[in-house]
């Protein structure tokens, strides 16, 4: 079983800007109701897309520079990068089928 990865302020850079391949991050508190909601549809989402794109998490309450520096204002947030780059994003708790269809959009561009 394949387990997301946990991005911090100090790993961002190496482990999702300098990624070869897109990454989805998940911005989230651990008080926060939605993003508890979220957490095993990003897990089906970690396991069902295995070597097409990097699931991570962020805990907004842990890593205070990276949140402030894309702006997060509203959790839980997805972020997805590709080459370094903020290529779409996704406020508030969504089903694992429209979080596919994102992930499927950033593949192919």
């Amino acid at each position: 079983m394949s387990k997301e990865k946990v991005f911090t302020d100090a790993n961002f850079k190496a482990e999702v800007l300098e990624a070869k391949q897109p990454v989805l991050v998940d911005f989230w508190a651990e008080w926060c109701g939605p993003c508890r909601m979220l957490a095993p549809v990003v897990e089906r989402i970690t396991e069902a897309n295995h070597g097409k794109i990097i699931v991570g998490k962020m805990n907004v309450d842990e890593n205070q520079e990276t949140p402030q520096k894309y702006g997060i204002q509203g959790i839980p947030t997805l972020l997805f990068f590709k080459n370094g780059n903020v290529v779409r994003q996704i406020v508030g708790y969504q089903s694992q089928e429209n979080i596919q269809n994102v992930i499927h959009e950033v593949a192919q561009s």
